[in-house]
């Protein structure tokens, strides 16, 4: 087993300020993935859009990894559509690791996280990528980690399908009571 951290094991990629990437009237058009829709799993009529003619590193897409770093710090699977990547949000990412172990060594330093900005939080708390540096990850054997993923990759596919699948059920709800009400 060796030692690393999480900016050897993954990309951090920030979004963008998105208010500079509005869209033309005629243009093909994204949501903004913020806070607000991390949140609550989504996009919706309220969020803002941007142009689609972006970087493909700052565009979400169903089952990336996103971590606010700023205000309201989590780490959740999007499962909303494609959107587009607003600041203090990161795209997680790696072409070593499985998206499970990036998440889930991610998810583990979270209350550490939030801890280092809630000591900053003279407006809106956040961290820094020197904090992501400092931060120790585990790293097994490319034998162990092989069998680890044979096992725990359906596990994740499957949680993300049951995430969706709540996600879709929510809004036939709403959908329901709107008309029962």
């Amino acid at each position: 087993m060796k030692k690393s951290n999480l900016t050897q094991i993954a990309n951090y990629k920030n979004g963008l300020a998105m208010q500079k990437y509005r869209p033309n009237s005629n243009e093909e058009s994204l949501p903004v993935l913020k806070i607000k829709e991390l949140n609550q799993g989504n996009t919706d009529d309220s969020s803002d859009r941007c142009s689609a003619n972006l970087d493909n590193s700052v565009i979400v897409n169903t089952g990336d990894i996103i971590f606010s770093w700023s205000g309201t710090l989590l780490v959740k699977n999007w499962t909303g559509d494609k959107a587009g990547l607003n600041q203090h949000l990161f795209k997680v990412t790696s072409n070593k690791y499985p998206a499970w172990f990036i998440y889930e060594w991610t998810k583990y330093h979270l209350l550490r996280f939030q801890a280092i900005a809630a000591g900053k939080a003279t407006t809106m708390g956040h961290i820094k990528r020197s904090d992501l540096k400092s931060s120790l990850v585990y790293i097994p054997s490319q034998l162990f980690l092989a069998k680890m993923d044979s096992q725990l990759a359906p596990i994740y596919s499957q949680r993300l399908n049951l995430i969706k699948e709540n996600q879709q059920l929510s809004k036939l709800k709403q959908t329901l009571l709107k008309k029962y009400f």
